[in-house]
């Protein structure tokens, strides 16, 4: 038994696949499993969603493209973050494609003579990576003249596509389309161009261009609060409690004695801490799921330890009981997420250090 498990529903994974697949019909579907999958594992979620729709795959570097080969996906994948100075020659050999975000970028790879495959990664506000509209011609057309190097299509990133009637997604949407104009221009073919993450994939059919690149609702979350496209969550997180003991009026508990008890109850010690995810800032935030019940989480998170006040325990709460930190049976992450002033893709990026992960349903490998 584990102490700290974080459940992966593959049926879930395989439903959103489905389901986005679906939506947006005809338009290649590119799953993003960077930063392992949002936590999820990689490599075995890739494997699902192959199986249910996905027709591509995007990671941020190298590193995350080469393991996912290694778990035998075979799929096209795009990896965006690199360096000039990295060594490409075991990436560009398992036919890993590269977005090239900037003129260094286009540089290393025209002098590098090997056979590659690119998207241009073109800035259209967002002002984070991406090649700046005044290089936009230089990056082009040095892309274009080297002869070992295919142009596949340029890509962005919307900056507030979580904010549908923001202004800004029509004018990066003209940007993009401007830049696609002129790559055409320039004798590029550029075939297949992509702009829209989860958010605009769910709410801007007319930005899917030739392929959407979606990650937060293939694990079934919502982009948008408040909205409901039948996602299904796929990660629940969750502990074994070691200990249940008595606490008295006046009496503290966890360092610091920032939480006193001020009436006769019971607090369950559950085997969670910010060195497992759980930041400190959660403290008096979090409610714990044990039994179909939500428990509030009471003193400093330590590093290995959360407590849980269990009031009375009327319903006899006891060690080797499971409390679930989010999904199925406590909060959700949404919940979780507005309760502690972030985004749901923390929440699920959060569990770490001590979690095994379980996996259920789909095919098990």
């Amino acid at each position: 038994m584990d102490l700290l498990s974080a459940r992966i529903d593959l049926d879930a994974i395989a439903h959103n696949t489905r389901l986005l697949k679906e939506l947006v019909g005809p338009t290649q579907l590119m799953a993003v499993v960077k930063a392992d999958g949002y936590g999820h594992g990689a490599g075995r979620v890739a494997r699902v969603m192959a199986e249910n729709g996905a027709d591509s795959f995007g990671v941020a570097t190298l590193q995350e493209g080469l393991a996912l080969r290694k778990a035998g996906v075979e799929k096209p994948i795009l990896a965006w973050i690199w360096s000039p100075e990295q060594d490409l020659v075991e990436a560009l050999a398992v036919r890993i494609q590269l977005g090239v975000p900037s003129v260094r970028h286009a540089r290393a790879l025209v002098d590098a003579g090997v056979p590659t495959r690119v998207t241009v990664k073109v800035d259209t506000g967002l002002h984070r990576s991406g090649v700046d509209e005044a290089d936009w011609v230089e990056v082009l057309t040095l892309l274009r003249d080297a002869e070992h190097i295919t142009v596949t299509g340029l890509f962005s990133h919307l900056a507030c596509a979580d904010e549908p009637e923001n202004p800004s997604n029509d004018r990066q949407a003209e940007n993009f389309r401007r830049a696609i104009d002129l790559a055409r221009e320039l004798g590029l073919e550029v075939p297949v161009n992509h702009l829209c993450n989860s958010p605009g994939t769910l709410t801007r059919p007319d930005l899917h261009h030739e392929l959407v690149r979606v990650g937060l609702s293939l694990y079934g979350l919502e982009p948008i609060p408040g909205l409901d496209h039948g996602l299904k969550p796929a990660m629940s997180w969750s502990g074994r409690i070691t200990a249940v003991k008595p606490i008295r009026p006046g009496e503290s508990t966890s360092y610091g004695q920032t939480w006193t008890a001020t009436e006769e109850g019971w607090l369950a010690v559950v085997p969670a801490g910010y060195a497992d995810g759980i930041p400190r800032s959660w403290q008096g935030r979090l409610q714990v799921g044990i039994g179909g019940k939500l428990y509030p989480q009471v003193g400093r998170v330590c590093m290995d330890q959360i407590v849980v006040d269990l009031g009375a325990n009327e319903f006899g709460v006891s060690p080797d009981d499971e409390a679930v930190i989010f999904g199925e049976g406590g909060m959700s992450a949404d919940a979780l997420a507005a309760a502690t002033d972030t985004i749901n893709y923390e929440i699920i990026c959060t569990p770490t250090g001590r979690t095994t992960r379980i996996y259920e349903g789909g095919v098990q490998l």
